[in-house]
């Protein structure tokens, strides 16, 4: 008999903006959304889910999607997730945080040295789910007329 357990692996999902995926939640009377641009607001969550045995919490992220975001607050506005990581790390021990950037709009360099400076902050804890962006009003975000094409991304 084999002593090997297969082991679950627990993430939490979220993004830093009112709504997520969630548009209207912002009309819940116990909605907490609005202060998804608060580092206390983020810190207790990271400590509720390290306490729980969650492995990492997963911060989607997208440049652009104007139109209908606005109208539900659903992933508007949002805040780039990278600037947070360092606090919430200082704040627990083990929890790992992965997020979304895209290599379409932002220079390698630029974007490496983002990154391994929060790897470092973080003694190791940070993924990186590595996108090339999808919506053409990203690419109007970022001066362009349209998005630039999957081939050449």
């Amino acid at each position: 008999m084999s002593t090997d357990k297969n082991q679950l692996i627990v993430n939490a999902f979220a993004m830093h903006s009112p709504g997520c995926l969630n548009p209207g939640l912002f009309r819940y009377p116990a909605d907490k959304g609005a202060n998804c641009k608060d580092i206390k607001h983020w810190i207790p969550l990271e400590q509720k889910l390290e306490k729980a045995k969650f492995h990492a919490i997963f911060f989607a992220d997208i440049l652009a999607n104007l139109g209908p975001t606005i109208p539900t607050a659903a992933q508007f506005p949002i805040n780039d997730p990278l600037y947070s990581i360092p606090a919430m790390a200082a704040a627990t021990q083990s929890i790992g945080f992965g997020l979304t950037a895209s290599t379409t709009y932002d220079s390698p360099y630029a974007l490496a040295r983002r990154f391994s400076t929060i790897d470092h902050l973080s003694n190791g804890r940070i993924g990186w789910n590595i996108v090339t962006s999808y919506l053409d009003s990203a690419a109007r975000n970022f001066g362009l007329d349209t998005h630039i094409e999957h081939d050449e991304r």
